[in-house]
């Protein structure tokens, strides 16, 4: 499967928060317990500068997307599946708090479970990432030398969360979309209250 699977997906978005990714620490009586991983996927009011625009992602977002079937994968690799959340229940744990959106998992009998958790355990592993398609933005428009501003009210679909090596790179290509089609809705709106002023106009001076 290609590794970069949300690419034929249409509206498909992917972000990355600098936020760390822990591990659990095991006593000396659980030394041979599977570790467990955690950590926050999106961070809520924390503006992110991308490019030509800023974006957050509003309290919320998330509520109506945690029972949807979501995978969490590192490097968002389709191969690399850690755990997964079907219906609210499976091996993945996503809950939200007032800090953002959080996974949790406990590392399966996998090899490459295995190595990513002596990755995070040693540092060398300490970001997350996760894709997603939204379902309602809010746009405003920056002031002079200001970035306009994209907010994420609403996600529709939330595909994968995943610790990451590097962070991916933002496509911003369905913000653009999004900020067009506001714009350009925006310009029908002020055609039509123009020709309502102009129609109004006449019929006063009739």
């Amino acid at each position: 499967m290609d590794k970069d699977y949300i690419k034929d997906i249409e509206g498909a978005e992917r972000r990355y928060f600098k936020s760390s990714v822990l591990i659990e620490k095991r006593t000396e009586g659980e030394a041979d317990s599977a570790p467990v991983i955690e950590g926050y996927a999106a961070l809520f009011n924390n503006p992110t500068e991308l490019f030509w625009f800023r974006e957050e992602i509003l309290p919320g977002a998330f509520d109506n997307v945690l029972g949807n079937d979501v995978r969490c994968l590192f490097n968002h690799d389709p191969n690399q599946v850690l755990a997964r959340s079907v219906d609210g229940q499976g091996t993945l744990e996503l809950s939200v708090d007032s800090t953002g959106l959080k996974y949790r998992y406990t590392t399966p009998d996998r090899s490459f479970a295995r190595d990513l958790a002596d990755a995070i355990e040693k540092g060398d592993v300490t970001q997350s990432s996760f894709s997603f398609r939204a379902k309602k933005v809010i746009w405003t428009e920056g002031e002079q030398g200001e970035m306009d501003l994209r907010q994420i009210a609403e996600v529709d679909v939330l595909y994968d969360v995943a610790p990451v090596t590097y962070p991916a790179y933002a496509d911003t290509s369905v913000a653009k979309r999004s900020r067009d089609a506001m714009s350009e809705e925006k310009n029908n709106e002020n055609e039509l209250d123009e020709f309502d002023a102009l129609y109004m106009y006449n019929k006063n001076r009739s």
